[in-house]
């Protein structure tokens, strides 16, 4: 499970469109260095590390330093866990509510139906040609 905080700063890592673009890069270019990924930017190299640690801290790039060059890989982990738990909460959230609202349809289909003579006919029905 995902603490708050934890959560907080993986949403805080995706709010800016640069950083975005960082984690695209990294994940269609696993490995890459920072140097490859500051050079498609016209910011500096600098801005683009800032960018890189607020990605780290939330868990979503994993480097690697090897010499001199860090190589950077995405981590979907974050993400999938936040989608896990958005999703799942709130599509149950939504099933139960859809099934509340096809209740409600059905009896009132059922009322209506009664109403005018017609079990199980529904309002719908009403004003259509019967042959």
């Amino acid at each position: 499970m995902m603490s708050p905080d934890t959560m907080d700063a993986v949403f805080q890592a995706l709010a800016s469109a640069t950083r975005r673009e960082v984690l695209d890069i990294v994940r269609n270019e696993p490995g890459c260095s920072v140097g490859a990924v500051a050079s498609r930017f016209d910011v500096s190299r600098i801005a683009v590390m800032r960018h890189l640690t607020v990605l780290e801290e939330a868990g979503l790039i994993i480097s690697d330093k090897r010499g001199r060059t860090r190589h950077l890989y995405m981590n979907a982990v974050p993400i999938q866990m936040i989608h896990d738990r958005w999703t799942s909460e709130y599509s149950a959230l939504w099933s139960g509510r859809m099934l509340d609202i096809k209740c409600l349809a059905e009896s009132r289909r059922a009322r209506d139906g009664e109403a005018d003579g017609e079990p199980g006919q529904g309002a719908r029905d009403k004003g259509s040609h019967h042959e």
